[in-house]
C-alpha cells in the first residue's frame, strides 16, 4: 500500500570542506594529517509534492577506507569524483519510498554500477574499493533520513517502523544458515532502544603517534592549551575508556604499546581498554600470541581489553580466514569488514563474535546490520571515523539508539577540535568529553535533531547541486525523465546548464 509519507529525491547539494587535523592520527601503516569532509544537503517530496530538507555529512577518510601504495592524492581525486558521480546518481533516484526503502534500492541496484563506471575509466589503475564507495555514499543516505524525519516532524528514530516503512524486515535481511529466526513482521525500531539516553559513555583513542609519556614528545605538539599526553587526557575529559592503534606487523612494538597504555590506565583508573590492528594482520597466531602473552604477564590488563577490533583483511570474502582461536580469547569485532549484514553473516561462521557499526557505511546498512545482529546475539559497538562537524551528530545517535555493550568511540575532539566550533556553539556537549561522556540534551525533535538553522558555519558555494533546491516542485520529473545539474567551479562561478534527457 502506497504511503503519503514515501518521499523522492527532489535535489542534492555537495559541498566539500578540507579541514586539517590537530595532530597526526597514524593507523596501521598510514598516518592521516588532513580529511576532506563531504556535507550533503537533501531536498526530497513527498506524494502530496510536500518538501523536507536533511543534512548529512562523512569524512572522505582515504587512509581508512582504502589503504594502499598508491599515492594519496590520486587516491584522493578518485574517491571526491565518485562523490560527485553519486551525487548525480541521487538526483536521478526517482523512486518513491521510505529511507530504508531507498538507501537499500540505491546500494543494490545503482551504487555498485556507479563504482563500476569509475573504475573502468580509471583503466589499468587500481580499482576504488567498496568499502570507499559506501563512506562517499553515506552522507546522501544521512540526509535522506533526516530529510524524512524533518518532513514527518519526528525523530527520525521514530520512523522506523511499520506507520512509516512500507516493508518489513524480511524484504531485506534472512538469517544465517540453521538459525531459527525470522524477520517478517518486524521493523528496525524493534530492535533499537527508542528512548534516547541523555548522555553516553566516550571512548578516546590512542593513535600510532600520540605521545603516551613525557619521552615520547617530540617538541612539534600543539600548545593550544588542550591536553597531549596520555595521561592528561584521562584526567581532563574523565575518561574510563580507552582504545589502542596498534601496527599489526610489529608484535614487539604491538606488545609494548599495550603494556604501556594499559598501566596508564590501571594508575589513572581506566575501566576499560579495546585495541584495534586495522586490518593488517595475516595470521590468527599473531593476535593469539600477544592476547596470551599479556594474560601471563600482565593479567590485570588483560582484564581490562574488553574486545579486540579487526586484526583481519576486511575483504572476507579474499581473506576467508578462520578467527575461532582468537575470539575464544577475547570478543572480536568486525569493523571495516561490516560493510552490511551479508558481510556480517560470513564474518559470523569464520568466527567473529561482535559487530562495530559506523554511520560511515550509511545509515541505512548501520541500521539493518543493528537488527540482523541483535537477531543473533552479536554485540555491538559503534565506531569512529573521527567524525568532526555534522559527521558527529548522528554517528553519536546511532550508539543512542543501538545498544552498544559500552557507550561509543568519539575521538573528533582530539584530533579536528577546531573544525566543530560552529556546530558545538549549538551542541556543546556532543564535541567535549566531561566526566568521561558526551551529552545528546541539545538535541532537536525532528530527524537527527542537528538543528542546522542555528549554527552559524559559513559554507562555500556548493561544489555541485544537482536539480533546484528552492523551487516548489521537483526539478526532476519522473515522467519526463529530465533533471538540472547546476555546477560550481573552483573560482566559485557556477555554470548553469539547461535540462537534459536522462539516458
Amino acid at each position: 500500500m502506497l504511503k503519503s509519507s514515501d518521499i523522492k529525491t527532489a535535489a542534492i547539494e555537495l559541498y566539500l570542506l578540507p579541514i586539517r587535523a590537530r595532530t597526526p592520527l597514524k593507523f596501521g601503516p598510514e598516518t592521516v594529517t588532513s580529511v576532506t569532509c563531504a556535507r550533503v544537503r537533501a531536498t526530497v517530496e513527498d506524494r502530496l509534492g510536500r518538501r523536507g530538507v536533511g543534512w548529512g555529512e562523512t569524512p572522505l577518510s582515504v587512509q581508512w577506507v582504502w589503504p594502499s601504495s598508491v599515492a594519496y592524492d590520486e587516491r584522493h581525486d578518485a574517491l571526491v569524483q565518485l562523490t560527485i558521480e553519486l551525487a548525480r546518481g541521487w538526483s536521478e533516484f526517482a523512486e518513491f519510498g521510505d529511507p530504508i526503502e531507498l538507501g537499500h534500492a540505491f546500494q543494490k541496484h545503482l551504487m555498485g554500477k556507479i563504482l563500476a563506471t569509475a573504475n573502468r575509466e580509471r583503466e589499468r589503475l587500481e580499482p576504488i574499493p567498496r568499502l570507499a564507495a559506501l563512506v562517499c555514499c553515506s552522507p546522501f543516505d544521512l540526509a535522506i533520513h533526516d530529510a524524512f524525519g524533518n518532513l514527518l516532524n519526528r525523530p527520525t528514530y521514530l520512523t522506523y517502523n511499520r506507520k512509516y516503512m512500507n516493508r518489513d524486515l524480511a524484504a531485506y535481511l534472512s538469517p544465517a544458515e540453521g538459525f531459527e529466526a525470522s524477520f517478517r513482521g518486524k521493523y528496525p525500531g524493534d530492535f533499537l532502544d527508542l528512548k534516547r539516553p541523555d548522555s553516553l559513555i566516550a571512548w578516546h583513542l590512542t593513535g600510532g603517534k600520540d605521545a603516551i609519556e613525557p619521552s615520547d614528545l617530540t617538541g612539534d605538539e600543539p600548545n593550544d592549551g588542550r591536553p597531549v599526553l596520555l595521561r592528561d587526557w584521562i584526567r581532563t575529559d574523565g575518561l574510563a575508556c580507552v582504545k589502542v592503534k596498534l601496527k599489526g606487523d610489529d608484535s614487539r612494538w604491538d606488545y609494548n604499546r599495550l603494556t604501556r597504555v594499559g598501566r596508564i590506565a590501571i594508575e589513572e583508573g581506566v575501566s576499560w581498554l579495546s585495541a584495534d590492528f586495522n586490518c593488517t594482520v595475516l595470521d590468527p597466531i599473531y593476535v593469539i600470541e600477544i592476547l596470551d602473552r599479556l594474560a601471563l604477564e600482565e593479567p590485570k590488563i588483560y582484564e581490562k581489553l574488553l574486545y579486540v577490533e579487526q586484526p583481519f583483511p576486511y575483504d572476507l570474502e579474499a581473506y576467508p580466514i578462520d578467527v575461532h582461536e582468537v575470539s575464544r580469547r577475547k570478543p572480536l569485532f568486525l569493523d571495516e569488514s561490516a560493510h552490511d549484514w551479508e558481510m556480517i553473516r560470513l564474518g559470523r561462521e569464520l568466527g567473529w563474535t561482535g559487530v562495530a557499526l559506523k554511520t560511515c557505511k550509511t545509515q541505512t546498512g548501520a541500521i539493518l546490520s543493528q537488527a540482523w545482529s541483535k537477531t543473533h546475539s552479536m554485540p555491538l559497538m559503534v565506531q569512529d571515523l573521527s567524525n568532526p562537524m555534522l559527521a558527529q551528530i548522528p554517528h553519536a545517535l546511532l550508539a543512542a539508539h543501538s545498544g552498544t555493550i559500552m557507550g561509543v568511540e568519539t575521538n573528533g575532539m582530539q584530533f579536528y577540535p577546531d573544525a566543530s566550533i560552529p556546530e558545538a556553539a549549538v551542541h556543546p556537549g556532543l564535541y567535549r568529553r566531561i566526566g568521561g561522556r558526551i551529552s545528546l540534551v541539545t538535541l532537536g525533535d525532528t530527524g537527527f535533531g542537528q538543528r542546522v538553522d542555528e549554527i552559524r558555519r559559513e559554507l562555500p558555494e556548493p561544489t555541485r547541486v544537482f536539480g533546484d533546491p528552492d523551487a516548489t516542485r521537483s526539478a526532476f520529473v519522473a515522467a519526463e525523465g529530465s533533471f538540472t545539474e547546476r555546477r560550481v567551479d573552483p573560482t566559485g562561478a557556477r555554470e548553469n546548464r539547461a535540462p537534459r534527457t536522462k539516458s
